[in-house]
């Protein structure tokens, strides 16, 4: 089996949330840099998941597909009520 190439990142983190990292490494038996590589890993999915949704966002409203201020405000208003509106589309 070959081992993935590697680069060491180096960044201060607050003690509180090395403390953390510590007490979760412990908790599961792992190493501190298994937990980071794991956190830094869900991060970067999730950002990239941001970004995806922000680019199919921004394509609609390029198309003309988009909801608009009146209806989103009256859904809004709605919402609390006992009849509240469906998600405006």
């Amino acid at each position: 089996m070959t081992q993935a190439a590697t680069k060491v990142l180096t960044a201060h983190i607050p003690l509180p949330l090395a403390d953390k990292v510590d007490q979760m490494a412990a908790r599961l038996e792992r190493s501190r840099g298994w937990i980071m590589k794991q956190a830094l890993s869900a991060w970067i999915a999730q950002e990239e998941e941001r970004d995806r949704l922000t680019q199919e966002a921004l394509a609609d409203v390029d198309a003309g597909i988009v909801v608009d201020h009146l209806s989103v405000q009256a859904w809004a208003d709605s919402l609390g009520t006992d009849q509240p509106l469906p998600l405006p589309r």
